[in-house]
């Protein structure tokens, strides 16, 4: 994790540089040489722009295992992120500039880290929540983009700005192939306000910036039931050469869970290739630290660990675990389903509410965000304990409620439940309705889905944190994960198909539609620009070549008979054909025009 301190002024340097030469002579010349150094403080336009009090930033691929990768300490409750891209912020500006705020945030932080995040100022991609995401501000907006692809191109902007970037430091072992091959992989950046005092710093803005990455091992089978074993250089493709030399301090952290009472690094269960400068106790866990400060490219620094006997271990979990799903069947309506189930570390979380008359209780906030097109029916909350239907107010203890409008807001919904401590099952479901889009409405790939980004499920009663008993404020990330963090845990993303239409019926509808307007138009033109006379001439050139056999044969039948030849009127011949060939025009013409007047009659909507 990286912190820097922006302060609230950026100094202006001017550097002058005088050179006066002053000649006596012809033959001497003295030189005079000075310089100066100005400074002057300079507002930071960017912070006075989008008055931003605090605000976080997540670029996520991969879903969070909350069962096998713990749910219930610091780095999962901070770290473990929603998939695709999810931002929030609080603003310092009057109720009336917060969504002009949000919309300029998002468009600026779209072009900073080349994202879709300029999506997200509709206000159908957004939502304004009160007390349900854990962050009590009336001046908080929250958007998510599940479908957002994370790549190098989002990595790039987020490495600029850190201070040595990938270049040297821990920041050199972001290689691209090895954290993008990972199961998990989640950018964060967190930026908030300082006062002056907080923290030891001073007024300003404190950036924090965090990746969390999901690896295996790269090993070879051995035959032994053995966890695999690892090295820096075998899971990142490289080893540290050297801290930033801007960094105040460079430390490389191992926290080992499941440890009895082994706390050296060369002991009966593994052995570490690099002695720990310092070795921390934890109430279920310890902590090596490795400072990096004395290795270089002759000695790197290439921490591993290698096992010698089976271990297993658990992690610790979240009160309930949480997984939501979609029932019904069609694509006319449906129900979008909750289930809370009890974990087997519930008995041991500590935190529980027995100031209700004395009863043992687990408080759980639910957050959901519902797109518009997802017509959800409120009424048909349902709330099921151990699949028993609860309709009374026992466990319902708080709910706000904010409906969507039609292609211009999305529905939210905040729910607080008080289930008791011997729950072993709890479930919620509400039904909901497809709407139908604009053709111009659906996206490039309409038949894969449309996505309902991830619930948000929050313990109000419930922090983590690990427990020093050692002064760790020379150690900014054990001082983060020293202080007690809201343990949350999100939902999977929900795929959603929708009525989709046949996008290929208006390409055809096209296309019939001007062959029927070519072949009359054409009919139509070749009538119009047709000469008569031409026609006439060329019908006595065509009975010249054709009848003179029949001539010929009514010159012999009147010789026989004794009568002269009759030769048949060629003006009235021309005029017959020139008729019948008018007649066969016209019939093609109005048959084109009863062909083209009934397709636009079927093809009109009424």
């Amino acid at each position: 994790m990286a912190r820097t301190v922006l302060t609230w002024w950026i100094p202006l340097l001017i550097l002058q540089s005088f050179l006066l030469a002053i000649a006596f002579g012809s033959n001497e010349v003295e030189e005079e040489f000075s310089e100066s150094l100005l400074l002057k403080p300079l507002p930071d336009r960017k912070v006075q722009k989008f008055r931003v009090k605090e605000m976080e930033l997540s670029f996520t691929q991969g879903r969070w295992n909350h069962e096998h990768w713990g749910g219930f300490d610091s780095l999962s409750s901070m770290n473990a992120k929603p998939v695709g891209v999810e931002l929030w912020a609080v603003f310092d500006v009057p109720h009336s500039q917060v969504d002009t705020s949000w919309k300029n945030l998002t468009h600026a932080l779209s072009g900073l880290f080349c994202a879709s995040i300029n999506f997200l100022e509709s206000s159908t991609s957004y939502a304004a929540p009160t007390w349900g995401f854990g962050r009590s501000a009336d001046k908080l907006r929250y958007g998510s983009l599940p479908r957002e692809a994370v790549c190098t191109e989002n990595l790039t902007p987020w490495l600029k700005l850190l201070p040595c970037r990938d270049k040297d430091g821990i920041s050199a072992l972001m290689n691209r192939p090895s954290v993008y091959r990972g199961f998990y992989h989640s950018q964060r950046l967190h930026l908030s306000m300082v006062d002056s005092g907080e923290e030891g710093l001073g007024s300003g803005m404190l950036l924090e910036q965090s990746l969390t990455v999901v690896l295996q091992p790269d090993t070879v089978y051995d035959g032994k039931d053995l966890q695999p074993s690892w090295s820096l250089s075998s899971l990142f493709g490289r080893k540290v050469v050297g801290k930033c030399v801007l960094a105040k301090s460079s430390n490389v952290y191992l926290q080992m869970e499941g440890l009895a009472h082994q706390a050296l690094w060369k002991n009966e269960e593994f052995e570490l290739s690099t002695q720990p400068d310092r070795i921390l106790r934890e109430n279920s866990s310890f902590l090596y630290i490795f400072n990096i400060d004395k290795s270089s490219d002759s000695e790197p620094f290439d921490l591993g660990l290698t096992w010698k006997l089976p271990s297993k271990w658990s992690c610790q979990q979240a009160p309930l675990h949480a997984s939501r799903f979609l029932m019904g069947s069609g694509n006319e309506r449906g129900a979008i389903a909750i289930l809370l189930k009890a974990t087997e570390s519930q008995d041991k979380l500590s935190g529980r509410d027995l100031t209700n008359g004395g009863r043992c209780t687990i408080r759980a906030n639910v957050f959901q965000i519902f797109p518009w097109y997802v017509k959800v029916y409120y009424h048909t909350l349902q709330i099921f304990v151990d699949q028993q239907q609860n309709t009374s107010g026992e466990v319902l203890k708080k709910i706000n409620v904010s409906p969507s409008t039609d292609k211009m807001s999305s529905g939210m919904m905040e729910m607080m439940l008080e289930l008791p401590c011997e729950v072993k099952s709890a479930a919620i479901s509400i039904e909901y309705d497809k709407g139908f889009l604009h053709i111009d409405e659906y996206p490039p790939d309409a038949n894969q889905g449309f996505d309902i980004p991830s619930a948000l499920i929050s313990f109000p009663d419930h922090h983590a944190s690990l427990d020093f008993k050692e002064e760790l404020s020379t150690l900014p990330l054990l001082s983060k994960f020293k202080d007690k963090s809201l343990v949350r845990s999100y939902t999977e993303v929900l795929l959603v198909p929708l009525t989709t239409p046949d996008f290929s019926m208006p390409y055809n509808v096209i296309t019939i539609t001007c062959t029927v307007f070519a072949l009359y138009f054409g009919s139509l033109l070749n009538a119009l620009r047709r000469r008569i006379g031409e026609e006439e001439r060329f019908l006595k050139s065509k009975g010249k070549k054709t009848g003179g056999l029949k001539q010929l044969l009514s010159r012999f039948t009147a010789k026989i008979r004794g009568r002269p030849a009759e030769s048949p009127s060629s003006e009235s011949t021309a005029a017959a054909q020139s008729s019948v060939l008018s007649s066969k025009l016209l019939f093609k013409i109005i048959l084109v025009a009863g062909v083209a007047a009934t397709w636009q009659y079927f093809s009109t909507d009424k």
